[in-house]
């Protein structure tokens, strides 16, 4: 969103004779009124304003003027010079959008230091790198395919990815403009079918994409390029359009104003994003913005540039850029709820800090004569704020805020290791554990490096991602040459078991093949991604490509597990929910049945682990955030247990079958408590995934309850 906020374009010359009407070229109120309507819906779609769920349109909007006024810009420039300075280019944007942005990125940083959980704090302050070099849609979109980062809080800085998007299109579209203009001169028919096939090969990916990788879709330039690419052709076009007649140029108006705030309150975070569906805010914008050039007297411009719409738009560029940080930050800084009545008023206090920060920074910059007067001055005020920015980033990221401990506590591991009755002594530790208060500073995994504690299988890519379904290496583990192998089959939550079924596979010299996937259940159903926003087929091929592989191997044990929820969903192929209603418990467990039933067929032996206790929230956040008062990070074992009545009826079915059901509730709960701590070992590493310390730990339960040969 960042150089829609350019305000003066060239001014028609008034000495010139007027032979046919001109494109409405000057400073435009009805697009500053645009920028009004596409922060407020960004803003209040982030706030949570019931209704305007579909407010991230906004951010389409503000695609579509970018680049229409770049490209008007550009193309002026050519008309009168013949070519593009692309050192003049680059310093107007630097002194006009890094000013403000740099403010922006040192104040959060510094807000998430002081109140937002330390364990958070590392990867913002990466956010901070990648966001000061627009970079930040990329690692957005890397991470929103990562199975274990789902839950994860979202970053005060990740609106800066639409920014990343549009710097990322101006590295490319000024060098073509000048590569245009040296080879063809003023002629525009080779750019408008650059731009058409532009637009018709990036609509073509995100249409696609957003089918097959929603995240890679939704933050990826090259989904967005097209949007970028209208605007571009209706500038392009902005002579002809100036001749539209009035009256149909401002229904052409109405009628894209109602398309994008249409957009805004129909579409919501289940609609598959940008893909087809980003057509109508986009065209929506396009309509206006080309009929505009006709200037129709009773056209949207007549709400759009009325005083209230021109001065958030004037603020639009700053508005955005702290809207996100104070609505991220600001509940823990007031320690509030963020609720929608609380996130309205500090949405008002984000637009104080836009304006403020405008008139103090913003503004005074662009305008010093100094920076202005040559294009090396912008550039160099460029490099200076960017490096900055990074340096800060990079400094503080390495002072993590310090956090208050109390006594050591029993190292569990040691504790439960060589117990003759290791439930016995693990109930010992857990009534111990739900008195405790303060953070034990011998706390394993580091709750600020918890993020990263991951099975071996992770690092050898034996757990895969959504979008694979074929393991890429044997992945075998325990006693690889042994002559009888043991399976573990499931999700994540199968994966989090790994160190104690690879130490009792060790044990019996067996080798272990490790076949899980994220999201992926062992139940024989096929379920709807919520991140792929779409039926989980990968999944369910995956999955049945294991089970051949059990039938032809024919394993001793197949230990399986998974997480008790309901995923996306069960749906169909033609993604009609199924599980909807009283019958979903029963539906779920005829889904494990016929697993259980084809994996019996082969002989194998079949474990299933019961799925662990779920944490309310992030279990490390929650600890660092409450270090003299860790017993709040507890939960009722009534809610920490995802599906109870499913969890019985599965546990029933299974043991019908001869199947070794293993519990583990009794492990990590008391009968009023599941602590987030257990001795010295953090239960989970995020909001549902146990730590390889706790699994480890729980190694002799597991192995006192597995069936023996």
């Amino acid at each position: 969103m960042s150089v829609t906020f350019d305000r003066v374009l060239e001014k028609p010359r008034l000495d010139s004779p007027v032979v046919k009407p001109r494109p409405h070229l000057g400073f435009r109120p009805d697009i500053e009124g645009m920028r009004a309507i596409a922060v407020t819906l960004v803003v209040l779609s982030h706030a949570g304003v019931t209704g305007l769920a579909g407010g991230y349109v906004g951010v389409d909007v503000f695609f579509v003027i970018s680049g229409f006024l770049i490209t008007t810009l550009l193309l002026n420039e050519v008309s009168r010079t013949g070519t593009v300075s692309l050192a003049n280019f680059y310093a107007r944007r630097a002194v006009r959008l890094l000013p403000a942005s740099a403010l922006v990125l040192v104040a959060t940083v510094a807000g998430a230091w002081f109140w937002l959980p330390s364990t958070r704090f590392d990867s913002i302050s990466q956010d901070a790198l990648y966001a000061t070099f627009y970079g930040i849609n990329w690692r957005l979109a890397s991470e929103g395919v990562d199975y274990l980062n789902a839950g994860a809080a979202p970053s005060p800085l990740q609106h800066f990815w639409s920014l990343a998007v549009e710097e990322q299109f101006y590295l490319v579209w000024p060098l073509l403009m000048l590569i245009f203009a040296l080879t063809w001169g003023r002629r525009r028919a080779p750019l408008v079918a650059a731009l058409l096939l532009v637009t018709a090969a990036s609509l073509y990916v995100s249409v696609t994409q957003t089918d097959s990788s929603a995240p890679w879709a939704y933050f990826g330039a090259h989904t967005r390029a097209w949007e970028l690419a209208v605007g571009a052709l209706v500038a392009i076009g902005a002579t002809r359009l100036a001749g539209l007649p009035a009256r149909p140029a401002a229904a052409l108006t109405w009628a894209g104003l109602v398309a994008v705030v249409t957009s805004a309150i129909i579409y919501d975070e289940q609609t598959p994003f940008p893909g087809s569906a980003a057509a109508l805010p986009v065209l929506g914008a396009a309509a206006i913005i080309a009929a505009g050039c006709a200037a129709p007297r009773h056209g949207a411009s007549t709400l759009l540039r009325t005083r209230p719409f021109q001065l958030v738009g004037r603020y639009s560029y700053s508005f955005y850029l702290w809207h996100w940080p104070v609505l991220m930050i600001g509940p823990a800084a007031l320690e509030i709820e963020p609720a929608v009545e609380a996130n309205l008023i500090l949405a008002a206090g984000a637009l104080v800090l836009a304006v403020a920060s405008y008139h103090l920074v913003e503004n005074p910059v662009r305008t010093l004569a100094w920076i202005r007067s040559r294009s090396w001055t912008g550039l160099g005020l460029g490099v200076g704020l960017s490096a900055a920015t990074a340096a800060f980033a990079l400094v503080a990221g390495q002072h993590t805020p310090p956090l208050p401990t109390g006594e050591p506590a029993t190292d569990t591991l040691r504790a439960i290791a060589g117990e003759s009755a290791p439930l016995a002594r693990v109930r010992k530790l857990l009534d111990e554990s739900v008195r405790m208060r303060k953070l034990p500073p011998n706390l394993l995994p580091n709750p600020l490096k918890a993020g990263k504690n991951k099975p071996v299988i992770y690092k050898d890519d034996c757990h895969l991602t959504y979008r694979e379904t074929v393991t890429p290496h044997p992945c075998l583990y325990g006693a690889p040459a042994a002559p009888e192998t043991m399976y573990l089959l499931g999700d994540s939550h199968a994966a989090h078991w790994f160190p104690a079924v690879d130490a009792i596979a060790t044990e019996r010299k067996l080798r272990l093949a490790s076949r899980t996937k994220s999201a992926c259940q062992a139940a024989t159903t096929l379920i709807y991604h919520d991140v792929l926003k779409r039926p989980y087929h990968e999944c369910f091929r995956w999955r049945e490509s294991v089970f051949r592989e059990i039938e032809r191997v024919r394993p001793k044990f197949v230990v399986l597990s998974s997480n008790g929820g309901d995923s996306g969903g069960m749906v169909d192929a033609a993604n009609v929910p199924l599980d909807d209603g009283p019958d979903a418990d029963q539906r779920w467990t005829g889904a494990w049945i016929k697993t259980f039933d084809r994996l019996r067929a082969t002989g194998a032996k079949l474990v299933l682990i019961q799925d662990t206790p779920w944490p309310e929230d992030s279990a490390p956040e929650c600890v660092v955030t409450n270090p003299k008062h860790v017993d709040r990070c507890g939960r009722h074992p009534r809610e920490a247990i995802a599906e109870p009545a499913r969890r019985r009826m599965i546990a029933e079915a299974a043991q019908r079958r001869g199947v070794t059901v293993i519990d583990t509730q009794p492990w990590f709960c008391t009968a009023e408590m599941c602590p987030a701590i257990i001795g010295n070992a953090l239960v989970w590493k995020d909001n549902s995934h146990l730590t390889t310390a706790i699994a480890s730990a729980m190694t002799p339960l597991l192995a006192e309850q597995f069936p023996r040969a």
